[in-house]
């Protein structure tokens, strides 16, 4: 009789705990319309590794954590041969949109080809808000302010259940293991040019050519009206028949004996503005999620 009771009374207890005191238990923070940066924590490579079948479908592991994004970063300049790209310079831009209908909680890090692990930056990120990891992004986090080239990975990810929120001793759940939460694109940029595009003066010259003893230069442009834009040397005495005679030179082969057998008029010299090409190249992909064990 003495043990009923005991068990009775420790019924009792239990429930007046759980009524006052209640574990913690799954819930939904309130929307925000901001991101909200939290802190650092240290992450290791090993938690990021994943299972993938041979068809290139995610499999889920065994106890997933949580969702994981791979994004390739080229950052910076390479000049002359030393690769691993062509020489130019190059930029990365992450553009991460949560589609969720709640706030979602995600970390992210950086891992250097031959190099470094940053640690981990975290980030709530509010309902249908957007964020963005650029290459100052990348080099604030490793503490690399040079304008040396640096390639690797930014890993991105959303786990499944999180404490790391501002409301203290709630367990947060991702969208009940939303196995996408995000829509994560990288948009990458490459230019040859020293400098960005920009407009330029140019001379447009109008000329004809009177008389060609090289027989080097088509008939068809004897004595037609033609026309070239060079860039302006500003406050510099030119010669403007030599400059039309090495274009000429270097279009069809001319040696310095052949030109003094060329002869130009010029008809006319007029200023006017022109755009540098720009050898620039740009990409899009998006980076599907995985599995994070």
């Amino acid at each position: 009789m003495a043990l009923v009771a005991a068990v009775i009374i420790s019924f009792i207890a239990i429930s007046f705990l759980a009524q006052e005191h209640p574990v913690l238990a799954q819930g939904q923070p309130a929307r925000s319309n901001t991101n909200k940066l939290l802190g650092t924590i240290p992450t290791t490579n090993s938690t990021l590794s994943m299972y993938t079948s041979n068809s290139g479908e995610t499999n889920s592991t065994e106890n997933p954590t949580g969702i994981m994004y791979t994004a390739k970063f080229e950052c910076g300049s390479i000049f002359a041969g030393e690769g691993p790209l062509r020489p130019g310079h190059y930029d990365t831009d992450v553009s991460i949109f949560n589609k969720g209908g709640s706030e979602s909680t995600m970390f992210w890090n950086v891992v250097v080809n031959d190099g470094p692990s940053s640690n981990a930056v975290l980030v709530n990120l509010g309902s249908e808000n957007a964020t963005g990891i650029t290459c100052q992004d990348v080099r604030r986090i490793l503490d690399n302010y040079n304008d040396n080239f640096l390639e690797g990975f930014i890993i991105i990810n959303v786990p499944f259940d999180s404490v790391l929120q501002p409301s203290k001793g709630a367990v947060i759940s991702n969208e009940n293991y939303n196995t996408d939460p995000l829509e994560v694109q990288v948009f990458y940029t490459a230019n040859d040019l020293d400098t960005l595009p920009h407009e330029v003066v140019v001379d447009k010259i109008v000329f004809y050519i009177i008389q060609d003893g090289t027989g080097k230069i088509p008939t068809n442009m004897i004595r037609q009206t033609l026309d070239i834009s060079v860039p302006s040397t500003l406050n510099q005495l030119s010669n403007t028949e030599d400059r039309v005679k090495e274009i000429l030179a270097n279009q069809y082969n001319l040696t310095s004996d052949d030109l003094s057998k060329v002869v130009v008029r010029i008809a006319s010299v007029n200023v006017g503005v022109g755009v540098l090409i720009d050898d620039h190249a740009i990409s899009l992909s998006t980076v599907r999620p995985e599995f994070a064990p």
